[in-house]
């Protein structure tokens, strides 16, 4: 694992998550080329986990053994907990971070935008109105609990909002998109702020 500000310094971690009613492992790399490699025993969430690296250009690896037997509330949840863990590890102190990331994606007739902090808070407003309960047999409503264990762990402010669409594959989709490309540009560093705070707090 890495957590330097150097710029050329790769920023890894590697988490797992032991419960009694998942095992969850996360492996990543925030500044990776958006490779991806998944087991969880949930194609959905995994195809929308795909977004995330390949529009955040997050290396992602993700294995999930999980009470699905049950449903998949557990496993989506936990694995929204262990990525934020690791992306906490990874990240470092965000020195010299621009901290700030937005993203509008469109799909068709979808359209969300996202717009997250780095803030050291966690903080979650999710306003998306599905069209439809299920898509391809996942619960759409635990798409909030997943980014909900997402910002408990990694302590970010994040804003999302479905801004229209009338298909709910598409909706959920634009949402994933524009995600990965907000956390994209807050991890960006930038050359004006080197070895900077961004905060007037001197701390995040």
């Amino acid at each position: 694992m890495s957590q330097s500000n150097n710029p050329a310094a790769a920023r890894t971690a590697t988490v797992s998550r032991d419960t009694l009613e998942t095992q969850i492992s996360v492996s990543l790399n925030l500044d990776g080329t958006g490779e991806s490699k998944f087991d969880t025993g949930v194609p959905f969430l995994e195809h929308m986990l795909d977004q995330i690296a390949r529009h955040g250009l997050i290396d992602l690896d993700i294995k999930a053994n999980g009470d699905l037997h049950i449903d998949a509330h557990h496993t989506v949840e936990d694995i929204g907990i262990t990525l934020g863990q690791a992306f906490t590890k990874a990240v470092g102190d965000k020195k010299g971070l621009r901290r700030y990331g937005h993203a509008y994606v469109p799909l068709d007739e979808a359209l969300s935008r996202v717009v997250l902090d780095l803030s050291g808070r966690p903080g979650l407003e999710f306003h998306v109105p599905f069209t439809r309960s299920s898509v391809g047999g996942f619960d759409v409503d635990l798409f909030h609990e997943f980014f909900q264990g997402f910002i408990n762990h990694a302590n970010v402010t994040l804003h999302v909002d479905c801004l229209r669409g009338e298909n709910s594959h598409h909706q959920v989709e634009t949402v994933f998109k524009a995600f990965g490309r907000a956390l994209r540009m807050a991890l960006e560093f930038d050359p004006r702020m080197a070895g900077v705070m961004p905060s007037t707090k001197g701390s995040l």
